[in-house]
């Protein structure tokens, strides 16, 4: 089976699919992945800029596998062309070979060795934090109740991870003479620090929160800008910042703390320009019986559970729609977005093994 799981990747891994810039079309790859499933009933969807996605059916399942298809973009520390598949040893590199096109190939080289009730989803946009094409599937209602997601999990099902929101701040100040002792209330950049000192407080007293084998609140400031010059008076400063909650965390809450740690009138802008849910999602006082439902599922399929992590994906998008879902894939989240990109032989056979382990069930 690893060599019709290979052959696949091959020409997978030879699409360029980097997002971004997401040019991606309605033909291309997809054209390669209905030739590869005759017998199912293949539904393309253009979402715009890019966003494409392919949902493939075989039989009434309940159960749907997704997979994404769009690649971080490549860099210059590539030692060889990153969309030609190279086999060395027992890895196979290659833009994407680990997130996620290795998934995808196990699928395919399951599908042709079964013959039972199945359902694919390949999408295209889950590198650019842009969810038009599970959106748009989840905004139907096509029967389904489970949802198995890929992404580099080596082979373990994650049951929870955490969520992530990015937030943009505006802080207003009033320009003037640096000499001035004003300067210190009416800095925008000075008021900006003051909240991040606050903020930073707020996340230590949250190092003691834990669900599913994780703890504490990850937090990052990722941006400050603003003022003119050393002697002018900061009229206006902006922050980019975002933070990484638990299932159990109440994400509305975490805003309204954070935005509370700016000085009354500080602010003039507080806008949250993304926001991931964490898996499971929904109300926090229901995460635990959805891990616990999620974990009944992988122990009745015969998944091997692995530990929660931190990195988020799109299992929490099929989750807040209501669906059991879990996380499932071949290769390691260390090797994703690297350069020379490889997953494990090994690890893309026992994939592909237990996919056609599940399929023909």
């Amino acid at each position: 089976m690893l060599d019709v799981v290979l052959r696949h990747l091959d020409a997978l891994v030879a699409f360029d699919t980097r997002n971004p810039p997401r040019r991606i079309g309605t033909c291309g790859i997809f054209d390669y992945i209905r030739a590869q499933l005759p017998g199912f009933q293949c539904e393309v969807t253009d979402h715009g800029d890019g966003a494409v996605s392919l949902l493939a059916v075989r039989g009434a399942p309940t159960r749907v596998f997704n997979v994404h298809l769009d690649t971080v973009p490549s860099s210059d520390a590539w030692s060889a062309d990153p969309l030609r598949l190279r086999v060395t040893g027992e890895r196979a590199i290659g833009l994407g070979a680990c997130d996620i096109k290795g998934a995808a190939a196990g699928l395919l080289a399951a599908a042709s060795a079964t013959t039972g009730d199945v359902a694919f989803l390949f999408s295209s946009d889950e590198e650019a934090n842009d969810a038009r094409c599970i959106a748009a599937f989840l905004a139907g209602d096509r029967g389904f109740s489970e949802a198995i997601i890929a992404e580099p999990t080596r082979c373990q099902a994650v049951l929870a991870h955490r969520g992530i929101s990015s937030v943009l701040l505006r802080f207003r100040g009033e320009a003037g003479h640096a000499s001035g002792a004003h300067a210190l209330q009416a800095n925008a950049l000075h008021q900006a620090m003051r909240w991040g000192c606050a903020a930073l407080a707020l996340v230590e007293a949250e190092s003691g929160a834990r669900f599913g084998g994780l703890t504490g609140l990850r937090f990052n400031i990722g941006k400050i800008e603003g003022g003119i010059k050393a002697n002018v008076i900061a009229p206006s400063a902006e922050v980019r910042f975002g933070f990484r909650p638990l299932p159990s965390h109440d994400i509305d809450a975490l805003h309204l703390r954070f935005g509370a740690c700016a000085a009354p009138g500080a602010l003039e802008r507080y806008e949250e320009t993304f926001r991931g849910p964490p898996l499971p999602a929904g109300p926090a006082a229901d995460a635990e019986p959805r891990r616990q439902a999620a974990q009944a599922l992988a122990e009745r399929l015969g998944l091997a559970v692995g530990p929660a992590v931190d990195f988020w994906t799109e299992a929490a998008l099929f989750s807040q729609a209501g669906l059991t879902a879990l996380v499932y894939g071949p290769g390691d989240i260390a090797q994703a977005h690297a350069a020379d990109e490889w997953v494990a032989l090994e690890q893309l056979q026992r994939y592909a093994e237990s996919i056609t382990r599940l399929l023909g069930n």
